[in-house]
This record gives C-alpha cells, structure tokens and sequence, in this order.
C-alpha cells in the first residue's frame, strides 16, 4: 500500500504545470488512487531563469532538466515530467526515460499580426523565435524576412508579438492545446514544409534506472508508438549533433509494425538542407534513427557542421 505522496518534479511554468498535472491524472485513472497520492514539486531551472540569451550560448537543453535531475539522482522526487524535445540526448548516469504519454500534435503554429500565414508576410517583415531550427527554416522559405530571438514562456512571446517586437513568432501547437490557447495560432504548418523538432509534442517521465515501484507505477500510462516514434527520432538527433547550435528537424510516424522517419539538417542561414527518409520496423526504431542520422552526415559532407560554427 502506497503511504507517502509519489513526488513528481516539474519546472514551473504553466506549460510544465500542466504536463505534470495530466501525467498525474493519467496515473489517477490507471490505479484508482487520489490526488492526495501525488505531490508536484516545482522548480525554477536556469534555463526559465536566463531568459535573454539563445541557449547554446548559456548551456543548451539540459538547462531545463538539470535540477530536477539532480533531486531524482538523489531520492528527493520519484520521477520527472519533462517536455520530450528539452532533453538532451546523453542523460545523466542512473536515469532514463521510463514512459511517454500519447503524443500530441508534432506541428509548428505560426502566429501572425500583420500576415496570417508564413508565406503572405510583408518583405522584411521580423519573426521573433528562439529555435534555430525555426529561424533556419523560416530563412529557407522567406529569405527575405528577418528574425530575431524571443525567448520566454508563451504567454511571455504572445505578449511580445502583441507589443509589436515582431510581425509573427512560432510556437509548438502542442503546447498552445495544452495550455487551451488553440485559436492562437494563425496558421499550422504542413509538417513536410516546416518539419518538427525531434521529440517535439510528446511529453517524457524520467526516472532511476531499476526502480522497480515507480517502472510498476508508469508502466500502465506509456503510450507504446510514442515511444517507439521518439526513440527513433533521439536516436537520429544523438547521432547528428544533439545540441541547440545545430538546425536539425526529424518525425518518425508508427503504422502498424511499421516505421516511417522523415528528417532535415540545415546551415543556421536556411540557404544549404539536405533531407532523408527511412523506413523500417518498429523494433528497429533507435537503429532506423541512428542510420538516417549516419546517412545524412554522410549526405552533408564533413564540411557542414564546421563551415559555420
């Protein structure tokens, strides 16, 4: 019989928040236990705290997870909730991805002011957004519009865009449903123009590797194609460069025994993208993504990554 709170840790946003609050819902359900059950730990991470910077030069994507990873290492939370494309590839030693919950859109919202689809805005007009994935294909279908880095919580750029800091930003429509901001966005993009962030709309717990309660707690709420669907793409972003100084794209769909992946490397100015697609067995998802990340490296040329680090 469980005595004491399962202690869940999150960031505080209400994104984060509202990750944590249907991961523990969904265990609710699973088990018949209560809300009492659950205890949700927030943390501010350096990632929420530096806001005014691009985050290759403060860190990169584990500025988001490496408290709350440092309180699983140590037993003070049970597992993590985490946004899927925040995590770094390499995790720290003792911890792993123990579940995903069902995938949410992959695809990016545009939202405009002046323009209500990417392709309609104004010559020159600004796009604000933090991704280098985005700003690069926004430069690569728009090369004559500008951008500029908008960092923060949604809300936050939401606000910014209103202001007038810039014409148009992109933001993950996963996030925007989540937080029941859906009619946001002005327009959502065709996924094979602008493809996803690998990882991008799945929602990952981490946990200590051989915990057997909590492997017994979460095993009942992770979503099997979703998992399989974002090993595959991690797989293909750890062999390529999984950082925030590099452009990279990918989507692994799951029909059947089946898996389809889609992925895309670009130079930061949009101008120079090479594209691969693979499929293969699920069984075989972080092998697929590893070959098509090898695949494209091999595409690239050695000259790539390093002509404009």
């Amino acid at each position: 019989m469980q005595t004491k709170a399962f202690r869940i840790g999150t960031r505080g946003s209400p994104l984060a928040l509202a990750q944590a609050y249907e991961t523990r819902d969904r265990l609710i359900a699973a088990h018949g236990l209560s809300a009492d059950d659950f205890e949700i730990v927030v943390l501010s991470t350096k990632g929420d705290r530096i806001t005014d910077r691009p985050l290759a030069e403060i860190g990169g994507k584990g500025l988001f997870t490496a408290e709350l990873e440092e309180m699983l290492i140590s037993g003070e939370l049970d597992f993590a909730v985490h946004s899927s494309k925040d995590m770094a590839t390499a995790l720290p030693a003792g911890l792993e991805i123990a579940a995903y919950l069902p995938r949410e859109d992959v695809r990016d919202a545009f939202v405009g002011s002046t323009a209500a689809n990417l392709l309609d805005l104004p010559e020159g007009a600004m796009v604000g957004t933090a991704s280098l994935r985005r700003q690069a294909l926004v430069r690569k279908l728009r090369p004559d519009l500008q951008v500029k880095i908008f960092r923060g919580l949604v809300d936050t750029r939401l606000r910014k865009l209103a202001e007038g800091d810039a014409d148009a930003t992109l933001l993950a429509y996963a996030g925007l449903k989540r937080l029941g901001k859906p009619d946001v966005a002005t327009e959502i993009l065709d996924p094979d123009l602008f493809p996803p962030a690998p990882a991008q709309g799945a929602i990952c717990i981490e946990a200590r590797i051989g915990d057997a309660r909590i492997g017994e707690l979460l095993a009942p709420i992770n979503h099997a194609d979703t998992f399989v669907a974002v090993s595959c793409e991690r797989a293909f972003l750890s062999v390529l460069d999984g950082s925030c100084r590099t452009p990279i794209a990918g989507r692994a769909t799951v029909d059947g025994e089946r898996l389809h992946f889609y992925g895309m490397i670009l130079t930061p100015d949009g101008q120079e993208s090479h594209d691969i697609r693979l499929d293969g067995t699920i069984a075989d998802a972080a092998a697929l993504g590893a070959r098509a990340g090898q695949d494209i490296k091999n595409k690239a040329g050695p000259q790539f990554f390093t002509n404009w680090r």
